[in-house]
């Protein structure tokens, strides 16, 4: 990105503010500038990581992205990651240097810095101090996909859904925050569930004081039921 970009500014404190860059020095994240170009997406944008964009490496300024699977047998959707601010895709390709099939979706306007892959993967290389944060975030990431393997094999319905809705909470201000305007369908799709069954566990948890909902909107309402209600099933 050229410094007199109208851009440029906005950018730079957006990389200078995720963590993954934490570490580094301006004068390393103003190198990393050069790699990256903004670009922005509608909501409800679709596209397929796959030729097109195998050759590119993205860092979410703002907004939310589903990366998710299809089955081509039923057609039923599994969303494997929510993405959103100060998330990076795809670091799989990054890392390997294989295609990644994978589909993707904007849930909001959302805004990207997009770096060729292969120049981004020699800036990791000559920027080693990268991989203090970029590790982690990979660990995290492995660890996140663990922990849904597990539940979708061995957890009921409601417990998917309670320990989905306390992984999402703000550990600050207590509430829900990423998933509280999605569709009961978005839900399902993260919990390997339907949109009809997701329905009825979120009523229910409503009538038991654990939630609230209106307007579309889904809040926490009392915090210590929920946590209890996944308590006592472990």
């Amino acid at each position: 990105m050229n410094p007199k970009d109208t851009n440029y500014i906005y950018c730079l404190n957006k990389i200078q503010e995720n963590p993954l860059f934490e570490n580094l020095d301006k004068e390393t994240v103003i190198s990393l500038m050069d790699c990256f170009s903004l670009k922005k997406w509608k909501k409800n944008t679709e596209f397929f990581h796959g030729d097109q964009t195998f050759y590119k490496f993205f860092i979410i300024v703002s907004g939310r992205i589903k990366m998710y699977q299809i089955s081509p047998e039923n057609g039923r959707e599994f969303t494997v990651f929510l993405l959103h601010d100060n998330d990076v895709f795809d670091v799989i390709s990054l890392l390997d240097g294989l295609k990644h099939s994978m589909n993707f979706e904007t849930l909001d306007n959302v805004e990207v810095l997009i770096a060729p892959i292969d120049v981004m993967r020699a800036w990791i290389e000559t920027h080693p101090k990268i991989n203090k944060t970029l590790l982690p975030y990979l660990g995290r990431r492995m660890r996140m996909l663990e922990t849904n393997l597990t539940d979708n094999v061995l957890s009921d319905i409601p417990t998917r859904l309670a320990k989905l809705i306390l992984s999402n909470v703000n550990e600050s201000s207590s509430k829900l925050q990423l998933i509280n305007d999605l569709s009961h369908d978005e839900i399902a799709n993260m919990i390997g569930s339907t949109r009809a069954v997701v329905n009825r566990h979120i009523q229910n948890f409503k009538k038991a004081g654990m939630l609230n909902i209106q307007r579309k909107k889904t809040s926490i309402e009392d915090l210590q039921l929920l946590i209890n209600s996944v308590s006592e099933k472990n």
